[in-house]
Order: C-alpha cells, then sequence, then structure tokens
C-alpha cells in the first residue's frame, strides 16, 4: 500500500513514528448495525434507554486496505472486533482508502457523525492532522505517525522486540549465513525492525549478514515478490520481508528457502518453510482507548506500546523449526517480558564500522525511532 512518504527524517527524529498497510484503489461502504441493534443505536448517536448506561460513543476505523489482506489491515480488523464484543459498540469501517485528499475527505465526513475515528496507517497523518483541527471534540488517532492535538494522539509498537526474536531463529536456522531482507520504505520503523532483526541473528550466529532490497510498497504482492526473486538469486538461504502481503514467504517456499512474514501469523501461507514473525495485537489498545473515552480520562498521547503490553508479539514458530530453536527463543522472550534484555544496547556498530552506541548504552526511544542507518552485517544502502 503505497504510502506518501516524502517527510523530513529531521522531524521525525523528534517524535514518536511509524507503521504499515495495504495497497487501497477503492473505497469500500461503511459497515453499520442493523438499526433494531444496540450497537447501531449507538453508531447513530443514540442515547440508550437505560439511564444508568453511559452514552456509547461512536467509532470508526479507517483502512488502507482491506481485512483480507492477511497482514496489517487484518491485524487492525481483529483488534476492532475485540473492542466491538467486549464494549457493545459496532464501528464503522471505511476500506481501501489511499492517502493524500481521498484520505482527508473520508475523515472530514466520518468526523461529522462520529465520536472516535482510527487512522491505521501511517500515510493517513496530515489528512487526519488537518480534519482534527476543525473538529475539537472529535477524538483522532493515529497509527504509526508522530503529530498529535490536543484530540489527536498517536500509537505504535515495539516491534523490534519481536523481530530480534525471528532474528534469533533465523540466526539458528541459516546454513550459508546469507540472508534477504525485502524493505517495505526506508523509514525509521522498518529500518530499525530489520536492525533488531539482524542482532538478534548475530547475537546467536555471528558471522550472519542481511542483504537489503527496497520494494516501496506496502502491498503489491507482485513487485513484492519480484524483489524477494532478487535476493533469492543471490543465494540467501533465509528471506525476510516488512510487507503486508506473504508474497515473500511464498517465493521463498518455491525456492525451498526459509521463510519470514510480518504483522500476521503467516505460516499458513508456506507452512513447510515458514519460521515465524513479527505479529501484532491491536485489539487491547483499541479497547482501552476508547474505554478511557467512554469515562472522560482520555488524553491525547503518542504510545510505543511493548510485548509486555501484548500489543505486539512473535507470531507462533513453524513446525519444521527444531525444538532447541523454540526453547532458545522462549528463554529470551522471558528476559524481554521481564525487562532484564534491551535489544538496543550496546555496543552497537554500524555498517561502516562506527560505533553509534557504546557497552551499555541504550537507545532512547526518540534514537530509536529516527534510525537512519543500518547496523553491521547488513549490506543495502539506505535511500536518501
Amino acid at each position: 500500500m503505497p504510502r506518501k512518504l516524502m517527510l523530513s527524517l529531521t522531524a521525525i527524529f523528534l517524535v514518536i513514528l511509524s507503521a504499515c498497510s495495504s495497497s487501497p484503489t477503492s473505497t469500500t461502504s461503511t459497515t453499520t448495525a442493523p438499526a433494531s441493534s444496540p450497537a447501531a443505536a449507538s453508531t447513530a448517536g443514540t442515547t440508550p434507554s437505560t439511564s444508568t448506561e453511559k452514552k456509547l460513543p461512536r467509532v470508526a476505523f479507517v483502512y488502507i486496505g482491506v481485512p483480507g489482506d492477511g497482514g496489517w489491515t487484518y491485524e487492525h480488523d481483529q483488534g476492532r472486533l475485540m473492542m466491538e464484543k467486549e464494549l457493545g459498540i459496532k464501528a464503522t469501517t471505511v476500506e481501501n482508502i489511499p492517502e493524500g485528499p481521498d484520505a482527508e475527505r473520508v475523515f472530514e465526513e466520518l468526523a461529522q457523525k462520529n465520536d472516535i475515528i482510527f487512522g491505521t496507517s501511517f500515510g493517513y497523518m496530515d489528512p487526519m492532522y488537518n480534519v482534527a483541527q476543525k473538529h475539537p471534540n472529535v477524538k483522532f488517532l493515529h497509527a504509526t505517525g508522530y503529530k498529535t492535538l490536543p484530540n489527536m494522539g498517536t500509537y505504535m509498537g515495539r516491534e523490534y522486540q519481536s523481530a530480534y526474536l525471528v532474528g534469533m531463529a533465523a540466526g539458528k536456522m541459516t546454513k550459508n549465513n546469507h540472508m534477504g531482507y525485502v524493505g517495505a520504505f526506508p523509514i525509521p520503523e522498518v529500518i530499525y525492525t530489520i536492525n533488531a532483526f539482524t542482532l538478534g541473528a548475530q547475537s546467536v550466529n555471528p558471522n550472519v549478514d542481511v542483504s537489503v532490497v527496497w520494494s516501496n510498497t506496502w502491498f503489491d504482492p507482485a513487485t513484492e515478490k519480484q524483489a524477494a526473486i532478487s535476493l533469492l538469486d543471490k543465494g540467501v538461504d533465509v528471506l525476510a520481508a516488512y510487507q503486508d502481503s506473504p508474497a515473500g514467504i511464498q517465493a521463498a517456499a518455491e525456492r525451498k528457502v526459509w521463510g519470514i512474514g510480518n504483522d500476521s501469523d503467516m505460516g499458513r501461507f508456506a507452512p513447510e518453510t515458514y519460521i515465524s514473525n513479527p505479529k501484532w495485537n491491536w485489539g487491547p489498545y483499541y479497547v482501552k482507548t476508547v474505554k478511557s473515552v467512554m469515562d472522560g480520562t482520555w488524553k491525547s498521547e503518542a504510545y510505543f506500546g511493548s510485548m509486555k503490553e501484548g500489543i505486539t508479539e512473535m507470531a507462533p514458530l513453524g513446525k519444521n523449526v527444531p525444538a532447541d530453536v523454540k526453547e532458545l527463543i522462549e528463554k529470551k522472550k522471558q528476559e524481554i517480558l521481564a525487562g532484564t534484555f534491551d535489544v538496543f544496547q550496546g555496543p552497537i556498530v554500524d555498517q561502516d564500522g562506527k560505533v553509534r552506541f557504546e557497552q551499555g548504552k541504550k537507545m532512547t526511544d526518540e534514537e530509536i525511532l529516527g534510525t537512519t542507518w543500518f547496523v553491521k552485517g547488513i549490506k543495502g544502502v539506505i535511500p536518501k
């Protein structure tokens, strides 16, 4: 899903950043509950008949793709379903909305009849920001961005934690020590995730290297497959990808090469050669956020959740990953959950040999979210 990302990396250094989704071409009509149901009543803005009940907020989600992508949008939609079930709210969803004027128009229309609006793609940031300024009584939440207002917050997770674990598994599975990674766009979110993956692999196999190519897509299976093939042709025996489609792991499976997906559990797309991948779990955040609006405690924030909070996790390891590798990963996972291990703690050296962080020094959130360099062991360039 192409997201117009012509943004200043200097600005990104100062704030919470980033995420992903699918390539839209059309708008899907909003979904609503039958008029007779309590959920439909809340969507229409009516007050429940029982005076002791709180008025249910009208909630809307804007997706850059469709839940059927099997990745980014699918996981956001699973989070929406969890929110609906727990809070008794029927949300409006709008699918396949590209960034730019179309997104701003959709946000403006939704702001006329909703109390809370979630925008689930990085490229929605400016359109949402523009609309939020005109509707101070509506709460706007933007996934992976960094611009906030009193009525607009951002949300993101520390996917790099699960990426490190997946990298450890990859480092144990490779035979020739050459791995490949198809990156979506050269933005900090993707860069620091690739770095974490590489550091994880190097922690168990210091001889590995990771070749990176860019697809400049979020959801374009044909383009992503070609990018994957370009790495497979170089002889990598583990292939990872930071996109919403399973095209990369499917291309790897065709060559009988280990594959790693993204966003959601993609093991079903290549069960024999699947290792694992970072996975999102947005439900708890959506429940917490909507509840805070309902009870009057909501405040704008730049949320950056962790594995401990459950917003990000590692998808189950594939059926052909050895038991000893699974045990190794589980041990490190428990260290991350306990807070006794930090992925980005020095020494960290970049691909040019420069020591970025000395022994024991931890990267701050601002430094992580402003990453514009690769760690040692990565082959590839970051376009300027």
